[in-house]
């Protein structure tokens, strides 16, 4: 085997790579996960806002 023949094989391996990647990521079995995740960020500043509300003990003039 010489290196053009390795080099092929590497491309054919990385490319099967990536359209399992993208099959993977668009099948719709993933969808409600994606979007779950895409909402946790919302979900941390509901709770950040609730608790900055609460007082710190320190008084304010």
């Amino acid at each position: 085997m010489d290196a053009g023949t390795i080099h092929a094989i590497w491309t054919v391996i990385l490319f099967l790579s990536m359209v399992g990647i993208i099959f993977w990521a668009y099948s719709k079995k993933q969808k409600a996960r994606f979007e779950e995740a895409a909402n946790l960020v919302f979900a941390d500043e509901e709770e950040n806002t609730t608790s900055s509300n609460k007082t710190t003990g320190v008084d304010k003039l």
